[in-house]
């Protein structure tokens, strides 16, 4: 997948509710589940109700210091305990955040493995979220071709889909910086756009790159040439006949071969 994770609150506690459909489509930023946050809820009400007799207090000292009535300390002091109401408004505010668990991208989110009552701690998953538009095709090529592709080269991979085997684009967008030591490989990645979200990431494919073309080259099937006293033997069809000719052979794929 593009993008997958493990969904887990940041924060311990009673899950209060769940709200999400499991296996359905959820945005950036919804709200997936809750735990309990009503003693927070609750001494965020008490600091906010704090803030207009500290507002208050701010504005009669800032008074009365200009008329020489308090000391500049006494007025530092009454502001000083205003930041330290609104900053502990914010710390309480970012607590209650941390009880509400939010998609972090757009993708499909899997099956649920929490009820409503239960206890959650930043250990418990509640559910794994995949992004599978576009996918990302994951794949080796041997240490001799690690300089033949890179960033935007174009793969083909096939896989079988309806009982057919199908053919699909895609480019690389990442290239390992080294080559695997034990496999003397090169990791390479591509992505396809998957727009339709008909393919499932996890699947195996096969992967074919190009390394270069030849415009206009003369192709025969393999099974049609015949070795003969180290000649090789194709027979063409003329006037209802068949000729044999010897043909020089260049490069070969999996069926058919390059008549040079």
């Amino acid at each position: 997948p593009d993008e997958e994770v493990d969904l887990s609150f940041e924060t311990s506690g009673k899950i209060v509710s769940i709200d999400f459909e499991e296996g359905t489509p959820v945005k950036k930023g919804q709200l997936l589940a809750k735990v309990n946050d009503k003693p927070l809820q609750a001494q965020l009400s008490k600091y906010k109700a704090q803030v207009k007799l500290a507002e208050d207090r701010v504005y009669r000292q800032s008074t009365l210091l200009e008329k020489d009535a308090v000391s500049q300390e006494a007025y530092e002091q009454a502001r000083t305990e205003l930041a330290t109401l609104n900053a502990d408004i914010e710390l309480c505010e970012a607590n209650i955040a941390l009880t509400e668990l939010r998609a972090p991208f757009d993708g499909i989110i899997g099956l649920r493995m929490v009820s409503e009552g239960s206890y959650a701690s930043p250990s418990t998953v509640v559910a794994k979220l995949t992004k599978i538009s576009p996918i990302k095709i994951e794949f080796s090529i041997p240490e001799s071709y690690a300089t033949e592709v890179g960033r935007g080269s174009r793969i083909v991979f096939k896989m079988e889909q309806d009982g057919l085997m199908k053919d699909y684009g895609a480019t690389i967008y990442a290239v390992e910086s080294t080559i695997d030591e034990p496999t003397r490989s090169l990791k390479v990645r591509a992505r396809y756009p998957n727009a339709n979200e008909s393919i499932v990431p996890g699947r195996y494919v096969s992967v074919e790159i190009t390394k270069s073309e030849i415009k206009d080259a003369l192709v025969v099937p393999s099974e049609a040439v015949i070795p003969e006293m180290g000649r090789q033997i194709v027979y063409l069809y003329k006037g209802g006949k068949a000729e044999p000719r010897e043909i020089v052979l260049g490069l070969r794929t999996e069926d058919k071969v390059q008549a040079l």
